[in-house]
């Protein structure tokens, strides 16, 4: 059975109002060696997190689009975990494309709020969180996803979490997604300080009204990011 067919399944049968997370993640050249293992373990921390959670196993709807190694990739469409827990190997290479995946994220979130509302599921407000090292390849190729991002955030209609990973990290490129929120910096490769907060975030989400504002865990941003 394809995934696209299995998150349909999955909105069929399983009819508790989700949030969707698309992690948009920075797989170039330069995350070689530690980066991209400590990404790795991240996201598997993440996983376990969320498994480890009733409400938030049901409610989370998790897609993972990468940039670098192969181009711009659709890793994991969204579904939910208690349908497929299949942990991906991400290994780091290329260039950095991304503005092209940024595109391609907004793109399924777009496409998976259709099928949300054709099948008569209630949804939170999509998060999307962009991870990277570097600089894009191509400034021109960020005008149009920085405007998307730029009107879906100020009609509330996104969450955004730009994160620049190491001291090469081009922070002014990454605030030009998030006109509310300043781009915060990994500190060192805290990557699973990182993904254990945001998986709270989205277990804190999941027991929420779909609509209601939720407050963020700020202090617990301090285990993790810098300004």
């Amino acid at each position: 059975m394809s995934k696209d067919i299995m998150g349909l399944d999955d909105l069929a049968s399983n009819p508790t109002p989700r949030v969707p997370v698309c992690l948009c993640l920075d797989t170039s050249g330069s995350m070689m060696g530690s980066p991209i293992n400590e990404l790795n373990e991240g996201i598997k921390l993440f996983y376990d997190a969320i498994k480890d959670d009733e409400v938030a196993l049901y409610s989370a709807d998790i897609a993972i689009v990468t940039f670098g190694n192969g181009g711009v990739q659709i890793v994991r469409d969204f579904t939910g975990l208690s349908i497929d827990d299949s942990l991906p190997n991400l290994s780091a290479n290329g260039g950095t494309p991304m503005g092209e995946a940024v595109n391609l994220a907004l793109e399924i979130l777009e496409k998976r709020k259709s099928e949300y509302r054709s099948k008569g599921v209630d949804y939170y407000q999509p998060w999307l969180i962009l991870m990277t090292d570097g600089m894009p390849d191509s400034m021109a190729a960020l005008e149009t996803p920085v405007a998307k991002t730029y009107e879906l955030i100020n009609n509330k209609k996104l969450t955004i979490f730009p994160i620049g990973i190491g001291e090469s990290a081009d922070m002014n490129v990454l605030a030009r997604f998030s006109p509310k929120r300043p781009p915060l910096r990994l500190q060192g490769l805290k990557f699973k300080e990182f993904f254990a907060w945001l998986s709270q975030s989205v277990s804190r989400t999941s027991q929420s009204t779909p609509g209601e504002s939720v407050k963020l865990d700020v202090d617990g941003i301090k285990g993790w990011g810098e300004l």
